[in-house]
């Protein structure tokens, strides 16, 4: 048993499952190269057979990224781990991961399937994976409930047919930590070969017990985690990858001097970017990196942290990259000062973004008293800054805008947008001044969408706080999430808007809308047909 744990990411496949977390494919690219920032050893980039749109990310994804493991997930089926191959065929270092599921339960009602059937089935889709690439994982889908002597031999064969890593899932969030470690255990001394694979663990947390019961994995032998930061996913969610890197980190005492290359500094940038891209706020008392999580605000936790921080604090701001702000930045400051600071941020950029950015923060300072850390993280980790596609002339920029509101009459919004060289005006009334502005925008584009989701939220405190608006839009050809930055709301709403509609016609214009796909109806069909094998 090595002494080394590996962190395997899920966040773009099994988090991106939860409803309200689907990312786009430049998103989807934003967030893995954060991921390989972050030192994780396997980025899971999707699930390749499920949609154009998902074979596509993972190709982008297995192309971009350099350092770390890029694996697809497929079914237990010829198709899926074709497609799976050909998505990451291109990766520094490419795995296929295949899935079957092996309890009682899913092989009688949603596979219908013998146990020996299932047998058969896993040793020759593990060797035809194998056959293909030689970093081949094999998970047993509801492996905690599976009869322990059926999941022995599922285990050998699968090891025997070639994988070199076995996946144990917690797949419903059902185990308690010592059942689950007992079965961990059980498999490493009951299984022949067991050394000839590592053995991973992927827990879902429906009973709360996710993080709990992947630290009882490895205390009892599993040298890979499975997990989503945040500990985003389906239902409740996957085991917090943060929460158990801190873990490991801060109780080395209990599970021993174990090695991992998670680079601990980079989680709470991580975080920040998952919940710029989705739109979903890390909820303040969240463990590591919420907002509550190093603050103090009874008196005798006040008292204690400045004679000691360890009195109340069992791993410093720095350990996570959420250090306190040491320069005051302003009008006044230079360009220096801000490379500097954001840089202590995590936040390393070139010279021509580090302009672009620049600008924005003057723009900012404009508005502004003084630019806090939160605002500088805004202003690194959004797309849709008034700066972004300003060279792009097959894109829409918002040039100027002016809104009429109030109690007793309609909106009214007349609004300037820029493609290249041209500029169109035009003006809207609605119920409200960001309901008229979004239909100016759409009188201007010349096409329909609907707007599914609007929320708005000031990134820092006080009255001249910076505000982010996520808007959700759809049309015939999919569902497109924008984000917007700015003090004045009504911009903000504007630039998030333009930021999905841009994206919107752009995959419109190269997919054509109302395209149909094959591999989609495919996918339904072999659902519809009993293969309905669901990713873990």
């Amino acid at each position: 048993m090595n002494d080394s744990v590996r962190f395997f990411d899920t966040t773009l496949r099994d988090g991106e499952q939860a409803p309200g977390y689907s990312m786009n494919l430049e998103e989807k690219i934003r967030m893995a190269l954060q991921l390989e920032e972050l030192g994780v050893d396997v980025v899971e980039a999707g699930f390749p057979v499920a949609s154009p749109g998902d074979f596509e990310a993972v190709c982008s994804i297995a192309g971009t990224l350099k350092n770390v493991t890029v694996a697809a997930l497929c079914r237990a089926l010829v198709k899926d781990i074709d497609a799976a191959h050909e998505a990451v065929k291109k990766a520094a270092r490419p795995r296929i991961h295949t899935f079957l599921a092996t309890s009682d339960l899913h092989l009688r009602y949603k596979l219908r399937m013998t146990r020996e059937e299932a047998l058969e089935q896993i040793g020759k889709m593990v060797a035809y994976a194998r056959g293909k690439c030689p970093d081949v994982e094999f998970s047993a889908e509801d492996a905690f409930r599976t009869d322990r002597d059926f999941l022995c031999r599922v285990v050998e064969a699968a090891i025997r047919a070639g994988a070199s890593v076995i996946n144990l899932p917690d797949t419903v969030g059902y185990a308690v930590p010592d059942e689950f470690g007992r079965m961990v255990a059980d498999v490493r001394a009951r299984v022949p070969l067991a050394d000839r694979a590592i053995l991973s663990v992927h827990c879902h947390d429906d009973l709360g017990l996710a993080v709990a019961n992947s630290l009882a994995g490895i205390a009892n032998g599993a040298r890979q985690v499975e997990g989503c930061i945040c500990g985003i996913g389906e239902r409740a969610g996957n085991a917090a990858i943060e929460e158990v890197a801190m873990a490991l980190r801060t109780r080395h005492d209990h599970f021993g001097e174990l090695g991992y290359n998670l680079r601990t500094e980079q989680i709470c940038k991580t975080a920040r970017l998952l919940a710029t891209i989705t739109g979903v706020k890390i909820a303040p008392n969240k463990a590591i990196v919420g907002a509550n999580a190093f603050a103090h605000e009874s008196g005798i936790h006040q008292h204690g942290v400045l004679a000691n921080a360890k009195t109340y604090e069992i791993m410093t701001r720095e350990s996570v990259g959420a250090q306190a702000s040491t320069l005051v930045l302003g009008k006044h400051s230079g360009k220096h000062a801000f490379r500097t600071r954001l840089k202590e941020l995590g936040y390393t950029f070139d010279e021509e973004r580090i302009e672009t950015l620049f600008e924005s923060f003057k723009s900012l300072c404009d508005r502004k008293k003084a630019v806090t850390d939160r605002d500088l993280c805004a202003l690194a980790e959004n797309t849709a800054s008034a700066a972004d596609g300003a060279g792009d002339d097959s894109r829409w920029v918002l040039e100027s805008f002016v809104v009429n509101s109030g109690n007793r009459m309609s909106s009214s919004a007349v609004v300037t947008l820029r493609k290249g060289k041209k500029s169109v005006q035009e003006v809207a009334l609605g119920t409200g001044p960001v309901y008229a502005a979004l239909r100016a925008v759409e009188k201007i584009v010349k096409h329909p969408f609907s707007l599914d989701d609007y929320q708005l939220q000031a990134v820092t405190e006080h009255r001249d706080a910076l505000g982010e608006a996520q808007v959700k839009l759809s049309d015939a050809t999919g569902t497109y999430r924008g984000r917007g930055l700015s003090t004045d709301v009504i911009e903000a709403s504007l630039l998030a808007c333009l930021a999905a509609v841009n994206s919107m016609l752009s995959n419109g214009h190269a997919l054509g809308t109302g395209a149909a796909s094959n591999v989609q109806h495919q996918f339904a069909e072999d659902m519809l047909a009993g293969h309905s094998d669901k990713p873990l």
